[in-house]
């Protein structure tokens, strides 16, 4: 089934990628690759992937696609038919060669194959980098591709990708994506889609019952701006006489900064890293936030442990670090979603993609891979089984683990938020992809631990990322603007 695209097609899709763009319009208006953040725990401190109580990622879920389902239903008769059609074609992927960078660890592999096999399909655990390479190399050996938002743009850049627009319009007629991470998808481009979202993980709040008690006046813990938390972990260390609110410093730290510090104050990751925004904000965390902050901070790696020892009431963690903490006491523990700042609610999701690559030999089947993990009840599955936050609506949550269902609803609510600003992982940085978040973490520790000058910091340590960018050429991703070239860290002001 080697697609060419109807005008038809091609204007349903037109209107349909106008509709996102008005619901991300209304997300920035409102508020304004790294593949480390992989598979589980125990493969890396600063992997990202969701394992069920592992540690998972990838970038982000999100909201209602009431103008793209309506544009749906106005599909002409002969377009439905069409539709029909090729998803009956779809039906059989089993001569599909799906790999997937996400999933690997032998516990993980195992699990996603039980769900595969239902519909005669199966999987083979592969790196990032390898495949890349053998994908550009024009192997012709695969047919689907499972990786991490940040491993596409290498392979969309060199036209090695199949444009995933049709396959997406045509699942769009039963099943509605969440609009973000289709904008993630289509890197930057208007109408070349690299990959299908496919699942997604990322970070969120966990509080201990007996810390509601604290909640300022009126504040809604779904609902919290970072001044609230800060009011928040001020009233609990005033009543308590100690601090138990605490932050993964020795963890992805660098996370919290990237995806919800700077763009929840700024609007931006990099073009705004030194603005007068991010003064204010390290200012903030210097004087308001850490100080209600536990002093082992600077030593947790996983927040889930401190939480069940009740060594900390309140916590910012990914989903796969804090889920032994719902699952082990869902009773004692809530989770909520991040706080919002000035421009909006920053948040970083990992997001997993299928793609396809120019060559697959064997296009039809792989369509049929994309279809069936796509389904709202194959999604519920691996949320429940893998800790992976689904992509479509319809999912039913009702059975899920304990645990696993506290998360969900945060995540879902954090992803619907109406001034959600989703900040992806870095893209294009290659090898170098750590030296970013060890700039994000300089800019922290200079100001806050240290006390040294703000500006004086925030120059240094733009210099040092305007030099990175320069020097691998990334252009910029979101939140900050797409960009001809290298992306632009702004003048301080």
């Amino acid at each position: 089934m080697h697609r060419t695209e109807s005008p038809q097609r091609k204007g349903r899709w037109r209107t349909q990628l106008a509709c996102v763009m008005i619901v991300l319009a209304m997300i920035a208006t409102a508020c304004g690759d790294d593949d480390d953040d992989t598979s589980s725990p125990a493969d890396s401190a600063d992997t990202t992937t969701t394992a069920a109580p592992a540690e998972t990622g990838s970038e982000d879920s999100d909201m209602d696609e009431e103008d793209m389902d309506e544009d749906d239903s106005d599909m002409d008769e002969d377009d439905s038919d069409m539709d029909e059609e090729d998803m009956d074609e779809m039906a059989d992927g089993s001569d599909a060669e799906f790999v997937s960078t996400q999933f690997v660890p032998v516990e993980e592999a195992a699990k996603l194959r039980d769900i595969l096999a239902d519909a005669g399909l199966d999987f083979t655990g592969v790196d990032a980098g390898p495949t890349v390479d053998q994908i550009l190399a024009g192997a012709g050996a695969i047919d689907v591709l499972g990786a991490l938002h940040g491993t596409f743009p290498p392979l969309a850049n060199e036209g090695a990708l199949t444009n995933m627009i049709d396959v997406y319009d045509d699942l769009s007629a039963d099943r509605s994506f969440a609009p973000s991470f289709v904008q993630a998808g289509l890197l930057g481009s208007e109408d070349f889609l690299a990959y299908v979202p496919w699942a997604q993980a990322t970070y969120i709040m966990a509080a201990n019952e007996q810390a509601l008690a604290y909640l300022p006046d009126g504040a809604d813990i779904d609902n919290l701006t970072w001044d609230g938390l800060a009011d928040w972990c001020q009233a609990i260390m005033e009543g308590e006489g100690k601090p138990l609110c605490g932050l993964p410093k020795a963890g992805l730290f660098h996370r919290f900064l990237e995806g919800y510090l700077w763009p929840s104050f700024t609007g931006g990751m990099v073009s705004e890293f030194r603005s007068s925004e991010a003064e204010e904000m390290l200012a903030w965390a210097r004087d308001s936030l850490w100080p209600t902050m536990h002093p082992e901070s600077i030593n947790y790696d996983f927040m889930q442990e401190p939480l069940l020892s009740g060594e900390v009431w309140v916590a910012f963690d990914h989903v796969a670090r804090l889920v032994n903490a719902f699952e082990t006491d869902p009773d004692t523990f809530v989770a909520f979603p991040t706080p919002s700042g000035p421009m909006g609610r920053g948040f970083m999701p990992v997001i997993v993609g299928l793609g396809v690559p120019a060559d697959a030999p064997n296009p039809d089947h792989a369509y049929a891979v994309i279809e069936y993990l796509t389904r709202p009840e194959v999604q519920g599955r691996i949320l429940a089984e893998l800790a992976f936050f689904p992509v479509v609506e319809g999912v039913d949550t009702s059975s899920l683990p304990a645990g696993v269902a506290l998360e969900a609803e945060a995540v879902d609510k954090l992803a619907n938020a109406a001034d959600a600003i989703p900040a992806l992982l870095p893209v294009g940085l290659g090898e170098r992809g750590g030296e970013i978040n060890q700039i994000f973490r300089n800019a922290f520790d200079r100001v806050v631990l240290d006390g040294s000058d703000i500006a004086t910091v925030l120059d240094d340590e733009g210099d040092a990322l305007q030099a990175l960018l320069n020097e691998t050429g990334a252009p910029c991703w979101s939140p900050d603007p797409a960009s001809d070239g290298p992306c632009v860290v702004n003048p301080a002001g």
